[in-house]
């Protein structure tokens, strides 16, 4: 299973995230779209991603210029743009899945258990750098 995930510098909320058995570009465009879906379609925000073939593809590029996005990318081997993101995905391995012995769930299983990770990150997991407040409570007291 492959994991595309969107999340918010500004409140570290997980906006979208989508998983696929597959790491194609489809994959990353399904998972921007909905994350610009759940913001309204928000104009000239940055989307920082790493050098990976689906994020420097043509469909992936002319979809960020077509919602006014623009994209951002460290050169090869800096992780300065995604390194936020780099650092959950490895939290959702360690505190998900690092017990779990190799190709001994489902796929139904692995998305529920991505799903629950997603949901109490969002809403039950405080943050220091949001005062001790969830993603999405901090979210709300900017609004």
């Amino acid at each position: 299973m492959y994991l595309a995930t969107i999340l918010d510098l500004f409140n570290n909320e997980i906006v979208a995230y989508k998983m696929y058995d597959h790491q194609q570009t489809s994959l990353v465009m399904d998972v921007l779209k909905t994350a610009l879906e759940a913001r309204n379609y928000p104009k000239d925000i940055i989307v920082h991603s790493d050098q990976g073939s689906v994020y420097t593809s043509y469909a992936y590029q002319n979809l960020l210029e077509k919602m006014n996005c623009r994209a951002s990318m460290s050169r090869r081997g800096n992780c300065w743009d995604n390194a936020v993101i780099e650092s959950f995905h490895s939290n959702i391995k360690t505190e998900v899945f690092a017990r779990v012995k190799h190709h001994s769930l489902t796929n139904d299983v692995t998305r529920l258990r991505v799903s629950e990770y997603m949901r109490e990150y969002n809403e039950e997991r405080i943050q220091e750098k949001l005062g001790y407040l969830t993603p999405l409570e901090f979210g709300k007291l900017a609004a």
